[in-house]
């Protein structure tokens, strides 16, 4: 089985079959996040993507039960965020190390690192993450519980315009943030293009061969760009950390390196991102997701059905 919709199946069963399969791995790494956080935390993050992914891309189809999930999965999300963020600085530091070997030979980051390293230990620690892991556990238990009540078109044709649909208002969405970016290239710009990229790139993976375009290369390029978009959030965290009083990273002698490399971390990484943004997005959603509509329609028409009895199938 995989994170792919297959068209020889009715969709209602496939998008169960996928939500089980991917909430039930993200239960997986929650238990294996008490003795290993770092890992744990951050695939069961990756899953639980794939889950609001797969619930944009169908919305259309059920609303009621996809706007209530992807609440839920969001809150779940929520809860370990933190833990999670205190490693991604540590790695962020470290990627400025490798970035600028020179400027950071003398261990001008290294008082930064411990502080962050300290953070990041404190987050990992004692009753408030095993109280987080807890909550998420029991959230996620009951959100498999709910999946049989999710009800969608099943008929090739609605069943293609449903699955248009959840691709064309996420490119709407990445065009609308990549004009955004362009412009303002505030924060706020860049993290809603992250998001929207993130879930096109997942989109295409469960579409697979409905996208009308050869998908390899694209996925490929989406992928590095959701990598570039994470890094630049974590310059955007790094320096909003680095510009609040309540718990300083260091003495200003002691960040004043930290602050040059952000900077020009983040033009360089501004720069990247638009450019293969602007390339990826560049073109009308309405356009895109037309040939996918009209892809889909024919493809799932064309393919055998198999007995709706069958495992996976709708009930």
């Amino acid at each position: 089985m995989s994170y792919r919709i297959d068209p020889r199946l009715p969709l209602t069963g496939e998008v169960r079959r996928i939500l089980a399969e991917e909430i039930g791995k993200a239960l997986v790494h929650l238990d294996a996040a008490r003795d290993r956080p770092e890992q744990g935390l951050h695939k069961c993050r990756k899953r639980l993507k794939n889950v609001r992914a797969l619930l944009r891309l169908v919305r259309s189809g059920d609303e009621t039960f996809c706007v209530t999930e992807n609440q839920c999965y969001r809150q779940v999300a929520a809860l370990l965020a933190g833990p999670r963020e205190a490693t991604a600085l540590v790695e962020t530091i470290d990627r400025l190390a490798a970035s600028f070997p020179e400027q950071s030979a003398g261990g001008g980051l290294d008082v930064v690192r411990e502080t962050l390293v300290a953070r990041q230990h404190e987050l990992h620690g004692g009753v408030g993450l095993d109280a987080a892991i807890n909550a998420a556990i029991a959230a996620c238990e009951e959100g498999i519980n709910r999946i049989d009540m999710l009800a969608l078109p099943d008929q090739p044709e609605q069943a293609a315009d449903v699955l248009a649909e959840g691709a064309r208002i996420t490119l709407r969405r990445a065009r609308k943030a990549l004009d955004k970016a362009g412009s303002r290239g505030e924060a706020d710009d860049f993290h809603d293009l992250r998001k929207a990229a993130k879930t096109h790139g997942m989109h295409l993976s469960l579409l697979g061969r409905l996208w009308p375009t050869p998908i390899k290369a694209r996925r490929k390029a989406v992928d590095e760009l959701g990598e570039k978009l994470g890094e630049l959030h974590d310059v955007f965290v790094m320096r909003a950390l680095l510009d609040a009083d309540d718990r300083p990273l260091g003495s200003p002698q002691e960040t004043r390196l930290l602050g040059k490399l952000l900077k020009r971390s983040e033009k360089s990484l501004k720069k990247t991102c638009l450019a293969a943004a602007a390339d990826l997005f560049g073109d009308s959603p309405k356009r895109s997701t037309r040939k996918l509509a009209r892809k889909a329609r024919d493809d799932l028409a064309a393919a055998p059905r198999e007995d709706a009895s069958a495992p996976g199938a709708a009930g």
